[in-house]
């Protein structure tokens, strides 16, 4: 809950008094980073405070200190799907809850005290209700934090402290993870906006603290140029919130008696709350609103396209276990793709979005753990279609890229099942992309080591493929004979394969006769 703000406050003065754009949010002093095993710890030591005194700052430390671990759990979800994530909001979930009922009073009853005046007997019975329902959830609230697990939390800690590495601090999958939480949450404003029902202002303040959250953990530069204005807004949010929890708790409360004391506090309670959110439509509409400010500093353009890709790398390394060979793969794949591309070998590969998907296919076609447990292709494609869809992506583009993974090997995609039910220029993009993945398979298999010194012509005959150093034996013939099957169904020619000599490498460089001879590194003890 958010504490209690005074209804003079200007709108001025929730804005920070220098703007955060004055000077790029990258530059300057390094702010201070408190990420996951930072507030992972932090959740410890606030529940021995509690332990010894449940009060209200107390109470609220550790809730949000387990918001903080909850929040950037469900992010990393998104991108790992290891069953460490859940396990560890599932560990905390039972004492948030438990804190939950005793925070709301202990805020509710800031609220009373400062709405109503002192000989309001509406004001003594509320306040006598809640003292009495106060000292229950505050032992009710002992009770589920003598139950919390340490150790298995000090264990979970340990493990995803690892985890969390697969999204570098500050770098492009985090931006990517930012941006996809706030457009979530700008969303969440515009439904706002058109209403003044409590649930949508309630989702809203959600909404922004996951960003605020996200931010802090993954991309402490933006954080600590936005941090003020995002604490700003959240309170203001969090007063609405409170507002309407209390108007709630008077209805709860109606008698007979207090028909015109209670008109009196839900006039003041409507004039708190209408006041506030005024507040926030001054400062997040217009040219000047800060949503604006926020989205002009995160992805846009070939960056956004660069962050998308990362994230997607990220979900690459957690699932897949022979990343060495995926990678290598991957970069034989890509440059089929372009070879294929520059000779004109079929239209569809001059269409602006097949490139995407190929990178992706390429990077994600080595997915094959899930949640601890091996995945079929089939169950690959359903995995991947629970992924939370990359900015500036359609559905339908996912969709292709799900299928072109799902049948990079095995079997070949047949007339049957959800593949039939796809336009057929959609069922020729998958056939490109899967058999362009299918090759670069079969080529590393065959000796292929990387991309350089593929070569690629076209005739009126044959697409005629140049690979360095492949050998001619009859094992290698029908490995590619078979990979290459799919492609050529799609090229509508033969693709002929040709051994070509592997490129030299340059010399190493001569080192000058004056200088020493280099001498090996001692490796480091283990």
């Amino acid at each position: 809950m958010a504490t209690a703000m005074t209804a003079s406050r200007s709108p001025l003065s929730l804005i920070s008094p220098r703007s955060p754009f004055a000077v790029s949010p990258l530059t300057g002093s390094k702010p201070e980073h408190r990420g996951l095993s930072h507030w992972m710890n932090r959740v410890l030591e606030e529940l021995g405070s509690l332990q010894n005194s449940p009060d209200r700052d107390t109470v609220h430390d550790l809730r949000v200190a387990i918001r903080r671990c909850r929040s950037l759990a469900a992010v990393m979800e998104e991108v790992d799907p290891h069953p460490a994530w859940p396990e560890m909001r599932k560990v905390a979930r039972k004492l948030f809850r438990g804190l939950g009922k005793l925070r709301d009073e202990q805020v509710m009853e800031e609220w009373i005290k400062k709405l109503g005046p002192e000989n309001d007997p509406l004001r003594a019975q509320l306040l006598a209700s809640l003292e009495t329902g106060e000292k229950q959830s505050s032992d009710d609230a002992l009770r589920v934090a003598a139950k919390f697990d340490e150790k298995e939390w000090t264990r979970l800690e340990r493990g995803l402290r690892q985890r969390i590495r697969l999204v570098p601090v500050g770098g492009l999958a985090a931006e990517c993870l930012a941006l996809e939480r706030f457009e979530e949450a700008k969303e969440l404003h515009n439904r706002a906006l058109r209403t003044e029902r409590p649930k949508p202002w309630h989702s809203l303040r959600i909404g922004l603290k996951r960003f605020r959250y996200t931010l802090e953990g993954l991309l402490p530069d933006h954080y600590a140029a936005w941090s003020e204005n995002l604490k700003r807004i959240q309170d203001l949010l969090g007063d609405v919130h409170d507002l309407d929890v209390l108007s709630e708790i008077l209805e709860e409360n109606k008698t007979s008696d207090s028909s015109e004391s209670l008109k009196a506090w839900q006039e003041k309670i409507a004039h708190e709350r209408h006041e506030r959110i005024e507040i926030y439509r001054q400062l997040t509409l217009g040219k000047t609103s800060l949503w604006h400010e926020w989205r002009h500093n995160l992805p846009h353009g070939q960056r956004l396209e660069a962050s998308a890709m990362a994230r997607l790398r990220s979900t690459a390394r957690a699932t897949d276990r022979h990343s060495q060979r995926t990678g290598q793969v991957s970069r034989i794949a890509m440059r089929l793709f372009e070879l294929l591309r520059r000779v004109d070998a079929a239209p569809l590969f001059h269409e602006a979005a097949m490139r995407r998907l190929m990178h992706a296919a390429a990077k994600l076609h080595g997915v094959g753990s899930a949640r601890g447990r091996n995945l079929s292709q089939k169950a690959v494609r359903k995995f991947l279609l629970r992924l939370t869809i990359p900015p500036n992506w359609t559905s339908e583009q996912w969709d292709l890229m799900a299928w072109s993974v799902r049948f990079h090997r095995g079997p070949e995609p047949r007339q049957k099942n959800g593949f039939r039910r796809l336009p057929e220029e959609q069922q020729t993009a998958v056939r490109a992309l899967a058999g362009v993945l299918r090759l670069a398979r079969a080529l590393r298999k065959s000796g292929l080591e990387g991309a350089v010194g593929l070569r690629c012509e076209k005739s009126t005959e044959a697409v005629v493929l140049s690979v360095p150093g492949l050998l001619d034996t009859v094992e290698i013939a029908a490995r590619l004979a078979a990979a290459k099957h799919l492609l050529e169904s799609v090229l509508e020619k033969p693709l002929i394969l040709k051994s070509v000599p592997k490129p030299e490498k340059p010399p190493a460089p001569m080192a000058h006769p004056s200088e020493p001879p280099e001498v090996a590194e001692a490796p480091a003890p283990a």
